[in-house]
Order: structure tokens, then C-alpha cells, then sequence
């Protein structure tokens, strides 16, 4: 077992700015959960199209403008509906009253979305809208959130974790960490076979049968799937 190199979020650099959150460790995928804890005007992060975007920064940098007013709102939830599949830029529609393609935001207009018509206050300086920049992106949404039994064997400790499908067994076992420190000490195994730790639940033979549960009328959470951890007598440092 090995814990993942970590990457954490850069610092905003503005000296004035200290009510923005503290640096957190990066992920490759995040569950849904995890991105809705992130909802407030200090600390905004989104999913569209099945990846999540901080936008922290970028509203804290535009905080004055009534455009923040829509993205705070949605801080924290997914707003793929603001967008078109084809384009990924925002929904358009047609006005009736000028027969013009128009941007739709029923919830108001949002940053680097164009006024309907000429206004000399509007900043268009910017070179990438928000939506499109790779700046904003921090990973993606996982498609599947899955339950999984963590059985510590020494300890006795029996806990159940929230992942995603998408994850490599080393990625999860990241997310054990906070529980057990000395996590990537343990042989991790699924009935008696060692798991293979850069192969996600689905390729070690860990299907999600959730699916099937609910087909036949069962809580999924009735069985969820087990790993036991044996100990290497190798501990790390603390």
C-alpha cells in the first residue's frame, strides 16, 4: 500500500484576502458530498459536466459585482443546466422582443456572461471565460459513489467509507488516513486475496451491486463490501 503523492491548492496571494479557506488536498475525483460542503461566498466550489470548479478566487476578485449574487447562490451544487451540451458555453435562447440570441439566466446574470446590450460598465477584459478555464478546474465528479467496509484485523476498528468507483484502491486508502495514520502499513485484502492497490474496487474483483439490490426491492446498504487490513509489523512514522 502506498499513500498518494498529495497536491494541494495554491494560496489566493492577496495579503487583504484572509477569510479565504486554507489550502486542501487535491483529488482526482470528488463525490458529490465533498463538493457541497462548499457553499458559502468565501468558499465556492461547483460541478458542471461532471467535473468541479473552485471559484473562490474568481468571485472573491469580482466580489463588488451583482453577477457573484447567481454563483454564490449555486455554491456547493451542480449547475450543468446553465449550460449548453453542444457548445458548453450557457443556455441561450432567442428574445422575442428583438429576435436576437440572447444568454439565458433565469437566476441572473453570472460573471463573464455579456449584459443584452451595450454597457459601458462591463468588463470584458478577461481572455477565458471562467467555464472554460482549466485555471478553475481541481478534478472531476465522480459518476458513482460507492460504500466500502474498512476491517482493521489488529485493531477491530470496522469503519465504512464514501468513495468514488473511478479510484485506484490507493486513492481510497488516502481516504482512510484521518481514521488509521499507519494505513499504508496493512496488507490490504478481500477475502483472504491480496488487493491489487492500483486497481480500482471494480477491477479487483469488488463489483457494485447496488444496482441489483434496488432492482429487488433490497437496501444497498444492507451488504456492503469488506476489506481487512493485516498488519506488516512495519509501522510508519507518526
Amino acid at each position: 500500500a502506498k499513500i498518494p503523492t498529495p497536491r494541494y491548492s495554491k494560496l489566493s496571494g492577496k495579503e487583504e484576502c484572509k477569510h479565504l479557506p486554507a489550502p486542501y488536498k487535491m483529488r482526482r475525483y470528488y463525490t458529490p458530498a465533498e463538493v457541497e460542503v462548499h457553499n458559502t461566498a468565501d468558499n465556492i466550489w461547483v460541478s458542471f459536466f461532471n467535473r468541479v470548479y473552485d471559484l473562490t478566487e474568481l468571485v472573491q476578485d469580482n466580489r463588488q459585482s451583482e453577477e457573484c449574487e447567481p454563483m454564490i447562490a449555486a455554491a456547493g451544487t451542480d449547475i450543468t443546466h446553465w449550460f449548453d451540451a453542444k457548445t458548453r458555453d450557457p443556455v441561450t435562447y432567442i428574445d422575442p422582443h428583438t429576435n436576437t440570441k440572447v444568454y439565458y439566466c433565469p437566476q441572473g446574470r453570472f460573471i463573464h456572461v455579456p449584459p443584452i446590450g451595450p454597457d459601458s460598465a462591463w468588463d470584458n477584459e478577461f481572455r477565458i471565460p471562467w467555464w472554460k478555464n482549466e485555471k478553475y478546474c481541481i478534478g472531476s465528479l465522480t459518476r458513482k459513489v460507492r460504500k466500502i467496509r474498512i476491517i482493521n484485523t489488529l485493531t477491530k476498528h470496522d469503519d465504512i467509507l464514501d468513495v468514488c468507483s473511478e479510484e485506484i484502491l490507493n486513492e481510497i486508502l488516502d481516504r482512510y488516513i484521518p481514521i488509521n495514520q499507519h494505513a499504508d502499513s496493512y496488507t490490504w485484502k478481500r477475502l483472504g486475496r491480496p488487493l491489487d492497490m492500483e486497481k480500482t474496487l471494480d477491477q479487483n474483483d469488488i463489483p457494485d451491486e447496488t444496482d441489483e439490490y434496488i432492482d429487488l426491492g433490497i437496501d444497498e446498504d444492507e451488504y456492503i463490501p469488506a476489506i481487512h487490513l493485516y498488519f506488516n509489523d512495519d509501522l510508519t512514522i507518526a
